[in-house]
């Protein structure tokens, strides 16, 4: 079996387009599925994202600033709201109805600001994967980070979707032996929109990370729960109990575990923003546990965008070759299938709305 590395871009979907702290210092620029945008907060508190290109002189936005009527442009003075429409333009009472510029659904939730590429009139917001546990910092302290990586965004989920990489990219953090992570213990299925596996290690010494983190001083029963969303999130539970304590059977219970929020958004057709978040839910009454958990995480993500920037430029050599696939590859290639499912999905919409 074979598939193609680069995939083009589903634009009927929901994307992170920026954490909403990203907002705190004014407006953003950003570029998604080749459209630079300028994303920002009014006066009132609501987040709008228009097209980085003023309809006066094609001026980007990202120039100007914010008012108490909107996004003014910074050549003219030209103000938008955060539906795209100018509602004002200085020395003159009359504005012309062709003076507005594109804007994009947004929904801000749990901490993140959501965008729709594509036909506005099918921006469903119940669609908006949920995450509720940026809302309970108690029990989940996390921090947040983006990268850009120079790949393909799908090059991401393939990463995520088969974790037997982890011993030998990340041997030194939270990979541990290369020989645990290809024996382990695999359940996969297909998920309505897209797949879904469980892995366990059981009886096995804990990797660094871990070892830190959860201040084990014998073997562990670990696992890794991994559910990607099409076409760009993955949600991760990965976490370990002490041996005997019936981890299997009941994995709630006091020990090391970590919540993940993966989104690949793409900017390009070889580039994308990934969007992480990591929460701490094993010694969360202690804020140096939380920045220590980060700390440890961040350098295993960097040797992720390392590897996949190295892939994709293999890849762009000769993108139309295909790429085999192995044993190890079976959620991954459930996750191909339900992007490719969502893929069509997408195209007939986009040809509808084009009718």
């Amino acid at each position: 079996m074979s598939r193609k590395a680069n995939q083009p871009f589903v634009r009927n979907a929901w994307y992170i387009a920026a954490w909403a702290e990203e907002l705190d210092n004014g407006l953003l620029a950003r570029t998604i599925m080749n459209q630079p945008m300028v994303i920002y907060r009014n006066a009132e508190g609501k987040v709008g994202a228009l097209e980085d290109r003023c309809c006066h002189r094609g001026a980007p936005l990202t120039h100007g600033h914010i008012s108490e009527m909107g996004l003014q442009c910074g050549y003219h003075g030209l103000t938008f709201d955060t539906e795209g429409k100018c509602v004002d333009i200085p020395g003159q009472k009359n504005i012309p109805p062709q003076a507005h510029v594109q804007a994009f659904p947004m929904v801000e939730r749990n901490e993140i600001l959501w965008i729709w590429m594509g036909d506005p009139a099918l921006a469903d917001d119940t669609k908006i994967v949920d995450y509720p546990y940026h809302d309970d910092k108690e029990n989940w302290p996390h921090r947040k980070a983006m990268f850009q990586i120079k790949s393909n965004y799908m090059l991401m989920i393939d990463n995520l979707m088969d974790l037997t990489h982890l011993g030998y990219v990340h041997n030194k953090t939270i990979g541990g032996n290369p020989l645990n992570h290809v024996g382990a213990e695999m359940n996969s299925r297909q998920t309505e929109n897209g797949a879904y596996f469980v892995r366990w290690m059981l009886n096995h010494e804990p990797p660094p990370t871990y070892k830190t983190g959860g201040q084990f001083t014998g073997n562990v029963d670990r696992w890794q729960e991994f559910e990607y969303v099409g076409p760009s999130v993955v949600l991760q539970w990965s976490g370990a109990l002490e041996m005997g304590m019936g981890a299997k059977e009941n994995r709630d219970q006091k020990g090391f575990h970590l919540r993940l929020l993966h989104a690949a958004t793409p900017e390009t057709d070889t580039t994308f923003h990934y969007f992480w978040s990591t929460a701490n839910g094993y010694r969360q009454d202690d804020p140096e546990t939380t920045q220590e958990m980060y700390e440890q995480i961040y350098p295993t993500f960097i040797e992720d965008k390392v590897i996949m920037e190295a892939q994709q430029d293999r890849i762009n050599l000769n993108p139309d070759r295909d790429l085999v696939e192995i044993h190890a590859d079976g959620a991954l290639a459930l996750a191909r299938l339900a992007l490719d499912k969502i893929i069509a999905e997408d195209r007939e919409q986009m040809a509808q709305a084009a009718e």
